[in-house]
């Protein structure tokens, strides 16, 4: 099969590959579908690691997955051949302290696909998985839909771990897709005023059409001054989804007392940091995020009724031949893209 490999700092090329295999008897085999691009994908592209997670090369990222069954292990019963999927890129071990706690996210043997050191991805025609971590999808579902079932499920669980927000004022800081996704998941749970922010003006302007109450830009305006003039008593929560410091220094001067910060976005940097004497003062709790705990499932449900329609934020298309313009394009921000595709098969 053809795979799509990192070679060096912002080098990918597609290259043949063995196939997978064989499955074990409770995996299943994947015809990969679509694959979308995320920004942890690009850290590795451009850095070459994120923390201590340094890529070894050559090596296949990749973890948004949508794909359809081609054959199960003996043990499996409630997938089938041909079967339509969305993939939580997670593989736990199910017995651990974590897992065993229903923390499967922190589970202490835990893999993760497209992670160094743990699982390469699924940029690739075909990839086995545990059957845990697959998940039918209705026939009226697209494969596109599919593949945002992962960021949707983490702006779900972001979302949850903000607290019961019906009829709060939030803000999200980074209009990215998981900025983007926790706006939706706060829009489906009642959420009173959300305000956004992002450095990219084409980001500005997509979270207004997506939902927001009020977006603005940090490098054009003063967003602390102006947010706090409309809130005046701070915000109940803010979710931080741009991953640096500025955000979060943002955040804290934007909570209230007793506010909550929820810190989901992934930075370059190995430290970020709190002036403590105002969070503090404030009694701000800080609640960080990993993945999407168990919230794959309800994702597919909501997206399914209608009640998520997310659509919208699949910007660019890309076939796995045009893996290099698709990783330019997402690493580099073009063409106001926001989410953009990998169509690997039909």
């Amino acid at each position: 099969m053809q795979a799509a490999y990192l070679t060096d700092i912002c080098k990918i090329e597609l290259r043949d590959a063995p196939a997978p295999g064989p499955v074990g008897e409770a995996e299943v085999l994947l015809d990969v579908e679509v694959v979308g691009l995320c920004g942890s994908d690009m850290h590795y592209f451009r850095t070459g690691r994120i923390g201590e997670m340094a890529v070894e090369y050559p090596f296949v990222v990749g973890h948004e997955l949508a794909g359809r069954v081609v054959e199960v292990g003996s043990s499996v019963k409630n997938l089938s051949p041909g079967q339509r999927v969305a993939v939580d890129p997670l593989v736990w071990c199910g017995h651990c302290d974590q897992c065993l706690a229903g923390r499967d996210h922190t589970c202490r043997n835990q893999k993760f696909l497209g992670c160094p050191g743990q699982l390469p991805g699924c940029l690739c025609e075909q990839i086995v998985m545990p059957a845990a971590s697959c998940f039918p999808v209705p026939d009226s579902m697209t494969a596109d839909t599919a593949a945002l079932v992962e960021p949707m499920s983490i702006g779900l669980y972001t979302q949850r771990l903000g607290g019961d927000i019906a009829g709060k004022t939030v803000g999200i800081l980074g209009s990215g897709p998981i900025g983007l996704c926790t706006l939706a998941a706060c829009r489906a749970a009642g959420v009173g005023r959300v305000y956004m922010t992002d450095i990219r003006p084409d980001r500005v302007e997509f979270a207004k059409n997506f939902g927001a109450s009020w977006v603005g830009n940090p490098n054009e305006t003063d967003v602390v001054g102006e947010i706090s003039s409309l809130s005046p008593l701070g915000l109940d929560v803010v979710f931080e989804c741009a991953g640096m410091q500025e955000a979060v220094d943002q955040a804290v001067e934007l909570l209230a007392p007793g506010g909550r910060l929820v810190v989901v976005g992934i930075p370059e940097v190995e430290r970020l940091s709190v002036v403590i004497s105002r969070a503090r003062r404030k009694e701000l709790t800080i609640q960080n995020v990993r993945r999407q705990n168990q919230c794959v499932k309800p994702t597919i449900e909501m997206l399914a009724s209608g009640q998520l329609n997310i659509d919208a934020m699949t910007t660019h298309h890309y076939s796995l031949a045009e893996i290099v313009d698709a990783f330019d394009t997402v690493a580099n921000y073009k063409e106001g893209v926001i989410k953009a595709m990998v169509h690997v098969g039909s």
